[in-house]
C-alpha cells in the first residue's frame, strides 16, 4: 500500500499527478499490475490519498503512453504486440539509416555540424553526470535520434521518425530499466556523433544500426518477461 501522497504538505497538484504517474508506470512495466486488472479514478485516488483530479490526469498520461487503454469503466493494461514492435523498429531503423545514407550517396550534401556539435556537448555533459536509471530517459534518447536525423537535412524523414517514436515510446521505456543501459547509450551516442563529425559515415552507419538493434533486443526481452509475469499473475487469480 502506498503512503498517502495527499498528506505531504509540499506536494501540489502537478507533483501529485507526476508522482502517481511514475509509480503506476513502473508497476505496469514490471508486471505488478496484471492484465485484466481495472484501474479507476476512485481506486487510484483512494490508494494514494489524493483527489480525483491528479488521479485522472495520471491515468490519462498512461493512456497517452500506450500503457493503459480506456474501458467502459476505468482503464486496463495494454498487452504489447511483439510483431508490431518488430515492424515499427524495422521502420525506425530504415528511417534513421536513410539520414546517413542520403549524405553518403550525394556529394553535395553534408550534415549540419553545428547542430551535431551542440548535441555532442549535451551528451558529454550527460556522461559527466549520468541521469538516474529510469524509463523517462527515453525522451532524452529520442531527442538525440531526432537531432541526428535532422542534421541530415530531410524534414520529412524527421517528421516520420517523430511519429514512429510516439508509437513505440511505451515499450522503449523498457530499454532504460536495465543496469548500465543509460551509460551504454550515452557512450554509443557519442561514438556515433564523433563518426559523423569526422565524416566517417560508413562507420557511423554501422554504429547506428548496431545501436538500434541492441535497443530492440533489450526491449523485446523486457517486454516478453513483463508479458509472461503479468499472464502468470492473472492465471493465479
Amino acid at each position: 500500500m502506498s503512503t498517502p501522497l495527499g498528506t505531504r504538505s509540499d506536494t501540489g497538484g502537478g507533483h501529485l499527478r507526476d508522482t502517481v504517474y511514475g509509480i503506476l508506470r513502473d508497476e505496469l512495466m514490471n508486471g505488478q499490475i496484471k492484465f485484466g486488472q481495472r484501474l479507476t479514478e476512485p481506486k487510484v485516488s483512494g490508494r494514494f490519498g489524493i483527489s480525483r483530479t491528479p488521479a485522472r490526469e495520471a491515468l490519462a498520461m498512461l493512456c497517452s503512453d500506450g500503457l493503459l487503454r480506456r474501458e467502459d469503466i476505468g482503464f486496463s493494461p495494454v498487452r504489447p504486440s511483439i510483431p508490431m514492435i518488430r515492424d515499427l523498429y524495422e521502420l525506425r531503423i530504415t528511417l534513421e539509416l536513410a539520414g546517413i545514407q542520403r549524405v553518403m550517396d550525394n556529394p553535395e550534401l553534408r550534415h549540419d555540424h553545428e547542430l551535431l556539435r551542440l548535441e555532442r556537448d549535451r551528451w558529454l555533459a550527460l556522461r559527466d553526470d549520468p541521469p538516474a536509471q529510469e524509463p523517462g530517459f527515453v525522451v532524452v534518447d529520442e531527442e538525440f535520434h531526432i537531432a541526428l536525423l535532422s542534421a541530415s537535412g530531410n524534414g520529412e524523414l524527421v517528421r516520420t521518425l517523430a511519429s514512429i517514436n510516439a508509437r513505440i515510446r511505451h515499450v522503449r521505456m523498457y530499454d532504460f530499466m536495465v543496469n548500465n543501459r543509460v551509460e551504454v547509450t550515452i557512450e554509443e551516442h557519442l561514438a556515433i556523433l564523433e563518426a559523423v563529425l569526422a565524416e566517417d559515415l560508413p562507420r557511423a552507419l554501422v554504429l547506428l544500426h548496431r545501436h538500434i538493434g541492441e535497443s530492440l533486443d533489450v526491449v523485446l526481452d523486457r517486454v516478453t518477461r513483463a508479458i509472461v509475469a503479468m499472464s502468470m499473475a492473472s492465471e493465479q487469480e
